[in-house]
């Protein structure tokens, strides 16, 4: 599949299997059916019901990604990608570290297997627009009070779309050679920016950054800009291992990519961001999602 069209196109091949990655018995079964390629996606996310339940979330996100890991490696699937977010650079909730293990996991099991036959990798992104839990539902439900809560005034965050994100794993997928973590370029847009798009009437209430919860959002770390190589539309952030003989030259290569490459000099976070979504485009993408 190179694009989501492709992949709503495919949905009458699926198979759907009830079970908790938590089981490795049910994922084994599930990957003896054959299966060339696995996107790993299952997680506890919300950062409050992590926080007061960690062992639970360390069971979903870490041992359900080893086990996800082993079966992959059993059953010889070609390459498995896993998603990350945001909140694993440099982590400051519970959440956030579970997802930086599973980064660590996830492309070290490249050291476990033979890497001709089978690859592991990741993609980084952060909140999906209009997702469950994310702020523009949230926004919009509490229109109608005339209050819209926003913990911080400065508060910033990159802009993803599901379709965006899914196509943007898919050509992860293709372009994968194992190790690696991508990101995706998105625009940034400013938390009070979005709030007055949705309503210029509503009193902001500004209510503190909760326990963990980050000003703005970082995709690349300035201690991976090291390993970083920036393309038009997105970074590779290379693996480090002393056991992965990774190179730019063959990734290009393999991969077809004719446009250059840069070596990025600073962070990417969506505060430094040189691209911002304007009121309009804002008004524009909460329009999808009003009812």
């Amino acid at each position: 599949m190179k694009n989501s069209d492709d992949f709503k196109n495919n949905l009458g091949k699926l198979r759907f299997f009830i079970g908790d990655v938590r089981d490795s018995d049910r994922v084994n079964m599930a990957f003896r059916e054959g299966y060339d390629y696995v996107v790993h996606t299952a997680a506890l996310k919300h950062i409050d019901i992590a926080e007061y339940n960690p062992f639970e979330v360390v069971k979903t996100n870490i041992l359900g990604t080893y086990n996800i890991i082993n079966a992959a490696i059993q059953y010889k699937v070609k390459k498995i990608i896993a998603l990350s977010t945001d909140k694993a650079v440099s982590p400051k909730n519970l959440y956030g570290a579970t997802k930086l293990v599973l980064e660590k996991i996830v492309n070290a099991a490249n050291n476990y297997t033979d890497t001709k036959k089978i690859s592991f990798s990741v993609v980084r992104y952060g909140n999906v627009m209009g997702s469950r839990g994310s702020v523009v539902p949230f926004f919009l439900k509490r229109k109608k009070t005339g209050k819209l809560p926003l913990t911080n005034l400065k508060s910033t965050r990159f802009s993803i779309e599901t379709e965006n994100a899914v196509d943007f794993v898919i050509k992860s997928l293709n372009l994968m050679q194992g190790g690696e973590v991508f990101v995706p370029k998105m625009k940034s847009y400013r938390l009070i920016d979005l709030a007055r798009s949705i309503s210029t009437k509503a009193k902001i209430i500004e209510t503190g950054l909760r326990p963990g919860e980050k000003l703005h959002e970082c995709l690349v770390l300035e201690d991976e800009l090291i390993n970083t190589f920036e393309f038009n539309n997105f970074f590779v952030v290379a693996p480090s291992s002393q056991y992965n003989d990774w190179n730019i030259k063959n990734f290009t290569k393999k991969n077809n990519i004719k446009t250059k490459f840069k070596k990025p000099k600073k962070e990417y976070n969506s505060f430094s961001n040189k691209s911002f979504l304007n009121k309009s485009e804002l008004k524009k993408l909460i329009k999808k999602f009003e009812i």
